[in-house]
């Protein structure tokens, strides 16, 4: 495993392996590590993971932390790493930063795999109201606590995970932590995500109340020209940490070791 941190680019670890790589990219107020259950079930496999702007180890990086400015850094970091043969694994705001992404259709991409991602198509509970109730989401270690067991989770967790949840959610820039509930998770990127040409696999999750099955189906999947869908049981939003073995199953099935 190799850790490695440029000037201005985000930090980020690439464990080599078996190719394609996974590129694992995190949610609003999750880190690399929250990958970690995923990770350590990969196996052999070539696994990148990485800190967004704004979050966790790149908290220190100067805005703006707009969802077309990770995606410019998700291909700076490809580029440093040298990954030329790779899958695309997204998770809600990951998932969103992962469209705009494909939709640029780069070079080395052969697929994507959007995990309770944000939809191309804004879903219409996503009124001016929500989104400012939502920004203060991770104002403090309580309200973090509030959102991880009774809307961002439907399974129990273990202490240790719950703990990494609230720190990982409060170890940010203030601007990175307000961008995608006032703006982000706002934006309509159906246009861009039309231009994906590579096939993608949608996963959600059973209970999931922040990107439900209906709205991931109805949102998100017409807009994408090859996609699969699946419904991952007895989970929430926080899939990565809640159903680490499930999704493992489906992005292996995806996209197996060559």
């Amino acid at each position: 495993m190799t850790m490695t941190q440029q000037p201005l680019l985000p930090t980020y670890d690439h464990r080599q392996g078996a190719g394609p790589t996974l590129v694992l990219l995190h949610y609003w107020g999750g880190s690399a590590r929250t990958w970690d259950l995923v990770v350590d079930r990969l196996a052999g496999r070539d696994v990148l993971t990485v800190d967004f702007r704004g979050w966790s180890r790149s908290s220190g990086l100067p805005g703006p932390y707009t969802l077309g400015q990770l995606a410019e850094d998700t291909l700076a970091v490809l580029a440093d790493a040298g990954v030329t043969d790779y899958v695309l694994v997204g998770h809600s705001m990951g998932g969103k930063v992962a469209q705009l992404v494909a939709a640029t259709r780069p070079a080395g991409l052969r697929g994507l795999v959007l995990v309770g991602s944000g939809p191309a198509k804004p879903a219409t509970q996503i009124t001016p109201e929500y989104r400012e109730t939502l920004s203060h989401a991770y104002d403090s270690d309580e309200s973090v606590a509030g959102a991880r067991d009774h809307v961002l989770t439907a399974s129990a967790l273990p202490a240790s995970v719950k703990a990494r949840i609230v720190a990982d959610s409060r170890a940010c820039a203030d601007a990175a932590r307000t961008e995608w509930p006032l703006r982000g998770i706002a934006e309509d990127i159906t246009a861009h995500t039309r231009m994906v040409s590579v096939p993608a696999l949608v996963v959600a999750g059973e209970n999931d109340q922040v990107e439900p099955v209906g709205v991931l189906r109805d949102n998100l999947v017409p807009f994408l020209s090859q996609a699969d869908f699946t419904v991952i049981p007895d989970t929430g939003h926080l899939i990565p940490l809640e159903a680490p073995a499930g999704l493992v199953d489906a992005i292996t099935a995806f996209a197996p070791a060559a």
